[in-house]
């Protein structure tokens, strides 16, 4: 990664930040969308700009290619739009950031910045909507940004202040990076607006978690395969998912009730070059509002929430169009505490109903979920042993995420595993421990997150870390998938000769005498003490 690159790109969020600071937004909830898609409508432009001298050297060798295109013929331009990689946003020379930067003396700019990201928006509504689960559109971009101003008198120095800034720097060079420089950005990007209490999977998973899940999950020669992730969040764990995989080779589909962390993950597939999936992006309740439904998936992610109030619409949930679906149940309505429903285990149903044929998944569970004696934990657990469904777990350490002190697990399904046997990790002592905000977080080297991928892969039993494990054996201790229950225990023993011990027995047999003496003489003392108190 060019660190030079990532400095500048960074220090043009933190500029975006104190413009917001400085009109009243500073922690808003509106100053993400503005962060974000400001974010955006630059890196849409120049990508533009770098595609465009690609297809066209004289281009490149010019000193103001903005200028040049814009006297193309129209013919002319709409060859080269059509020549242009289907991830790059089809714009005309009135939306360059050039323009708005050469027209900012107008009286009503922020009508035309408003009016120039809605136009971008609306031209390429077929590649960059998303869409909620009724199927309407979810443009790339709010209709009037600057309407987050309340003052409407300030809103045209805000929409200058912000084309100012972005026309300050140049992402010219940040196109040939790859996937650890943007995952970085994205991360710098959002720290700020991704840790609140939302509904579903808003939190940013922890790189070592999303990336065993990747690792363990693909093999070489993967291509051609569709990605799921039914709380999708801002798409961490898709992302490493399609970065091991190749984001060419797959598409990936995702839902989440979240509006903020769609938008996210739509901002996250375009850096990643997975623009041709936002279109599968949903934003909507998987649980009650499934929208792919009726698709069967290669690979599945998720961090699903682990708890959540869905009492309104559980009693919908029982329908019989879901039997087949919630095969194990659903959690029942608690008289108290609604808010600690389990609805990871409806997520845990929903994706072992949504695999293909050949299908593999990793989820993210409560390490509880591995040993609970009954209830809808069991069924699931037996179904995935006794249909030969289950991979392997990893149990992770303690704050892992420093959100939650819930203990986890990484739970792997695979339809076909064609291992056999079960692979299971207790990973649980790795890691160092260190201070994310008011919070512990255990941070995992790269040396052992290759170590729990290797072992993992390779199926190798260590002496308390790993252990593998026939189908018939997890039955047997009533499915239980705690690695700790399956470890060899060792007796030590050491041969000696008889004389040592006789040696060694006499000299306990001598070690326990003088402790006998000592306790009666103890006992005398003290029997004596307690007359003595008695008369006094």
């Amino acid at each position: 990664m060019n660190q030079d690159y990532a400095n500048q790109t960074k220090l043009l969020i933190d500029n975006l930040k104190g413009i917001c600071a400085r009109y009243g937004l500073g922690n808003d909830g509106n100053e993400f969308k503005i962060i974000t898609q400001s974010f955006l409508y630059k890196y849409l432009n120049d990508k533009f700009g770098h595609e465009a001298k690609r297809l066209d050297p004289k281009l490149a060798a010019s000193e103001n290619w903005e200028k040049d295109i814009a006297g193309y013929s129209e013919n002319d331009y709409n060859l080269l739009l059509a020549r242009m990689s289907p991830g790059s946003a089809r714009l005309r020379p009135e939306h360059f950031i050039s323009y708005l930067f050469n027209h900012q003396t107008m009286a009503d700019f922020a009508s035309l910045f408003d009016d120039t990201l809605r136009d971008i928006a609306t031209r390429n509504n077929a590649v960059f909507s998303a869409h909620d689960d009724s199927g309407a559109s979810i443009l790339l971009f709010d209709t009037e940004l600057s309407k987050y101003i309340s003052s409407s008198s300030e809103r045209s120095s805000f929409c200058r202040a912000i084309i100012n800034q972005l026309s300050n720097v140049s992402f010219e060079h940040i196109f040939s990076e790859g996937f650890d420089f943007f995952s970085t950005i994205f991360e710098y990007m959002i720290k700020d607006y991704n840790k609140d209490s939302g509904q579903y999977a808003e939190y940013y998973t922890p790189h070592a978690v999303a990336k065993i899940m990747a690792q363990v999950l693909v093999d070489d020669g993967v291509s051609n395969v569709t990605c799921y992730d039914p709380s999708a969040g801002s798409g961490t764990l898709l992302m490493n998912l399609a970065h091991a995989i190749g984001p060419d080779k797959c598409s990936i589909y995702s839902q989440d009730i979240s509006q903020k962390s769609s938008g996210l993950l739509r901002l996250n597939l375009i850096l990643n070059d997975l623009a041709h999936s936002i279109n599968h992006v949903i934003q909507g309740d998987t649980i009650l509002k499934p929208a792919h439904i009726n698709d069967k998936f290669d690979y599945i992610v998720s961090n699903p929430p682990f708890k959540l109030d869905f009492s309104d619409y559980q009693p919908e949930l029982s329908a019989s169009k879901n039997t087949e679906r919630f095969f194990a149940g659903i959690p029942k309505i608690p008289k108290a505490k609604k808010d600690s429903m389990a609805i990871y285990l409806l997520f845990i149903q929903h994706i072992m109903y949504s695999l293909s044929e050949n299908g593999k998944a990793a989820v993210v569970v409560p390490t509880g979920f591995l040993t609970a004696q009954n209830g809808i934990e069991l069924k699931i657990r037996e179904k995935l042993v006794n249909e030969h469904m289950l991979r392997g777990v990893i149990s992770m350490p303690s704050n892992i995420f420093a959100t939650t002190n819930t203990n986890v697990s990484i739970l792997f399904i695979d339809k076909a595993n064609t291992k056999g046997d079960i692979m299971l990790v207790d990973a649980s002592n790795l890691g160092s421990t260190t201070k994310e905000g008011k919070n512990k977080k255990t941070v995992l080297s790269t040396a052992e997150e290759n170590t729990i991928i290797e072992v993992f892969k390779q199926h190798s039993a260590i002496d308390d870390f790993s252990a593998v494990v026939s189908y018939e054996k997890i039955a047997s201790k009533n499915f239980s998938l705690s690695a700790g229950q399956y470890f060899e225990i060792k007796i030590l023993h050491t041969v000696i000769t008889p004389e040592a011990f006789t040696q060694k027995m006499d000299g306990y047999i001598t070690e326990l005498s003088e402790y006998f003496d000592r306790s009666a003489q103890l006992e005398t003392e003290l029997r004596q003490r307690l007359k003595e108190i008695r008369y006094d």
